[in-house]
């Protein structure tokens, strides 16, 4: 869409559609498919922020291709919407979580069409832009490759679990970044990946009524226990801990304080990736 708003691609049964138009009026735009095949096509022929399937709308071969599409597309979410309560629910639900579906909002009360807003009213890129923006306002002038390097990581944090796949993404070996870092007296990449995804984890928990496990599942963790050992062994703290003591303005002040202010006058001048592309 051309406004602004966060597009979903969404499969719907035909009552379900006008209340949910309705719901996501401001929030996000939707762009309504007959089947779940037809919502991947999109996707992939299109910029999609997330897909919303009706819990209707999953039986045949909806399970296998979901499957696949959260493989295919990490870092775009696919959302579970319950309107009715029916038999055999709960056995439906446990099928798409095998699916990779990490994300339901049972909307059969008033509170669950917030949450839906809640959960795809945020356009990604806003999220990685209330981060991003305060980076840059510290560095000040940087080298285009340094540029680069901070939006690519920002922006695809969530899913972006390690520095192979960061470096993939940059197109550059994973043993040559290291080593110019290294070599610069700079945190490691693995650092700094590891700081700005706590940033994304605490802003995600400061947007809205997000449990442990939504922000886990988010932030690409195999399961809500990974992300907890995760805190531990970074922060020595639990999730709820996290959650509680940790907004996202103390985690991004935090961030700042410790990985980008002392390194100002370095970054003026580094220079990450391949020669040439600075």
């Amino acid at each position: 869409m051309n406004d602004g708003t966060p597009t979903v691609a969404a499969v719907l049964d035909p009552f379900e559609r006008a209340r949910v138009d309705a719901a996501g009026s401001g929030c996000f735009s939707l762009v309504h498919r007959e089947s779940v095949r037809d919502a991947i096509r999109l996707v992939r022929e299109r910029p999609v922020d997330a897909v919303l399937v009706s819990l209707r709308r999953c039986a045949g071969e909806a399970p296998a291709l979901l499957e696949q599409f959260s493989r295919s597309f990490p870092s775009v979410p696919t959302v579970a919407l319950l309107t009715r309560h029916e038999p055999g629910d709960a056995e439906a639900l446990l099928r798409l979580g095998a699916t990779g579906v990490r994300q339901v909002v049972d909307a059969t009360s008033p509170a669950g069409w917030r949450r839906l807003r809640e959960v795809l009213g945020v356009h990604p890129n806003e999220r990685a832009n209330v981060i991003l923006r305060p980076i840059m306002d510290a560095l000040g002038p940087t080298t285009n490759g340094s540029r680069r390097f901070w939006e690519e990581m920002v922006r695809t944090a969530p899913e972006t679990t390690t520095v192979r796949r960061l470096a993939a993404a940059l197109a550059i070996t994973p043993s040559t970044f290291v080593s110019r870092f290294v070599r610069c007296g700079l945190p490691s990449p693995k650092e700094y990946l590891v700081a700005v995804r706590l940033c994304h984890a605490a802003r995600l928990f400061d947007e809205g009524d997000l449990t442990i496990a939504d922000v886990a599942y988010r932030m690409d963790y195999a399961s809500p226990q990974s992300f907890g050992r995760h805190l531990r062994m970074v922060m020595g703290i639990t999730p709820s801990e996290f959650r509680s003591r940790y907004p996202f303005c103390t985690v991004l002040q935090r961030f700042l304080d410790q990985f980008v202010v002392p390194y100002k006058t370095t970054w003026k001048q580094f220079k990450p990736l391949a020669p040439g592309r600075g």
